[in-house]
């Protein structure tokens, strides 16, 4: 037992160090709060808010306020650089636009969620272990911290940009996609998941029919997007912040996102034939169901 703790403890310390790695390099050449760059204060705000709310939340066993107070952390954590930086381009507007309604959306989603259901099962062991939850909170700083690297990288970027060129445009549009497709996909889930004659069963209606979780194909997509936008003003050490795209991407499909709910998915409807056609002809993530139902109508 002694052995878990420990492994919670070198967890936290990793995330930690890769926070203050992603730190120094999105600092480079950017803008600074006398000697100390804006980025790197922007990733220790990051994980201060998580600190400081993980204290009452072990306290209480609670886990209900983990999903807002990541949508808290982003919101402020971005609206801090934006002004510590003294940033009114509108490239750098747009980019805090696009957080702030993903951020509030999402947030205020997960949080009815919880409130709905009275907990969130993945915390039920989690909450009841210092080092564990310590680990949870701080994990989530790093989500935050990887996760808004390149917006931050360009809002405190030195580098100036066209105010309106193909990056903004495609960059905007590739958002766009991705948030309806998340905004859509959770609304269709919790209106399916309202309907008692649904109870107990699996969703396949609507962008569910055409990808097994069409709201994390959105997640990764409106961030490829804000990626886009920010490229042209980095340079340097600050292209390792284009690393959030991809943290986002490996997050989703290799770590807590899909395979934990194929997993819960594969014990609850295993089996059973409607899950398996479904599981056969639905594309895991990526949603080409419709290209594939095309080929077979020709």
């Amino acid at each position: 037992m002694a052995e878990k703790p420990g492994r919670a403890a070198v967890a936290t310390l990793v995330a930690v160090l890769i926070g203050a790695a992603v730190a120094w390099a999105g600092s480079q050449g950017g803008a600074t709060l006398g000697d100390i760059p804006v980025f790197a204060v922007a990733v220790a705000l990051a994980f201060l808010v998580q600190w400081v709310v993980f204290v009452p939340s072990y306290l209480a066993r609670t886990e209900r306020f983990f999903d807002l107070t990541g949508s808290f952390t982003y919101i402020s954590v971005v609206v801090f650089a934006i002004i510590a930086s003294g940033q009114t381009s509108a490239r750098s507007i747009l980019l805090l636009a696009l957080v702030l309604v993903w951020a509030a959306r999402l947030g205020t989603f997960l949080f009815r969620r919880v409130l709905q259901a009275g907990k969130d099962d993945r915390f039920d062991r989690l909450k009841n272990s210092f080092p564990d939850f310590l680990m949870t909170w701080t994990l989530q700083g790093l989500w935050v911290s990887l996760t808004l690297a390149a917006t931050l990288g360009a809002i405190t970027s030195g580098n100036s940009a066209p105010r309106l060129d193909v990056f903004v445009v495609v960059g905007l549009a590739v958002w766009l996609l991705g948030f309806g497709f998340e905004a859509m996909a959770d609304f269709q889930k919790s209106r399916f998941r309202a309907d008692p004659a649904n109870k107990g069963a699996f969703i396949h209606t609507g962008l569910w029919s055409i990808s097994r979780h069409p709201n994390y194909f959105g997640e990764i997509t409106l961030w490829v997007g804000v990626a886009i936008i920010a490229l042209p003003t980095l340079s340097g050490w600050q292209y390792a912040t284009l690393i959030s795209p991809l943290f986002v991407f490996v997050l989703i499909t290799r770590i807590s996102g899909v395979p934990l709910l194929e997993k819960k998915a594969e014990e609850k409807w295993g089996g059973q034939a409607a899950y398996e056609e479904y599981k056969e002809s639905t594309p895991v993530l990526f949603p080409l169901g419709i290209l594939r139902r095309g080929d077979k109508q020709d």
